[in-house]
């Protein structure tokens, strides 16, 4: 059974710094942070080959009104282990929403919000994220990547939903890297605008690096949120990232 879920409508596109988090002096020194390797773990997911993918498959249910899910039944242990991110403050992006955890600082540099041109009107090189947030001590990390569809499955067709990449279990072949130890994995069913939109939720381990991952397609582009820690840290702060990754809105 996939999850339904009511999304409100949002206000139209912008970004307000001081609403996010305030920017740090010190941020120009995090920039060699950019290679990262728990950037690598969300960029090479979109381009790695499959795993196997031994845990069961299974959707979650509910009847919660909001897309930032809380207080929702104990028949749902996945959605338990979300929090409530009402408080929290809200990135709008390109396209897409998101919930910024608590203390997380705004670690895009001012370029990158550069509409993707050059002074002379030329393409300029896509920049890698659309949006990226770290704790104070850099550890964790949480990024939104835009993918034109096309470039994670050859179509002709301009894809409109996730379901277009295939089910649950074949789309993780796109976004889970090999290797991967894949924890769970959900279809996550949204409603706005009298319409349901798929999610796809995967969280899973690869190279000492706990993942909460989702993503959507609107428009033909992919919109996919990772959240990414330690191992050791996910115990502590696992529902607080994987909250802010499945706060991901495409509109």
């Amino acid at each position: 059974m996939a999850v339904t879920l009511r999304l409100p409508l949002l206000s139209p596109p912008f970004y307000d710094q001081t609403a996010i988090l305030r920017r740090q002096p010190h941020l120009h020194k995090l920039r060699q942070l950019s290679c990262s390797r728990r950037d690598a773990i969300i960029l090479t997911s979109l381009v790695l080959p499959a795993i196997s993918l031994a845990p069961p498959w299974s959707a979650a249910a509910t009847d919660s009104p909001e897309k930032e899910k809380a207080n929702v039944s104990s028949r749902n242990p996945f959605l338990n282990g979300i929090a409530n991110t009402k408080s929290w403050s809200q990135y709008i992006g390109d396209g897409f929403s998101i919930r910024v955890p608590p203390l997380f600082d705004d670690i895009m540099e001012p370029e990158d919000y550069n509409g993707g041109l050059t002074y002379y009107g030329d393409k300029a090189k896509p920049k890698p994220f659309a949006a990226r947030f770290a704790s104070p001590d850099r550890s964790e990390i949480v990024s939104v990547v835009i993918k034109p569809s096309n470039l994670l499955k050859i179509t002709f067709l301009e894809a409109a939903d996730i379901t277009d990449l295939g089910s649950l279990k074949e789309a993780a072949k796109i976004f889970v890297p090999g290797g991967a130890s894949l924890y769970s994995a959900r279809a996550i069913k949204v409603k706005a605008e009298e319409k349901l939109k798929t999610y796809y939720f995967y969280e899973f381990g690869v190279d000492k690096q706990h993942v909460a991952l989702v993503a959507a397609i609107n428009s033909g582009k992919a919109y996919i949120a990772g959240a990414t820690a330690p191992e050791m840290n996910w115990e502590n702060d696992g529902v607080t990232l994987r909250s802010s990754a499945i706060s991901l809105s495409v509109v």
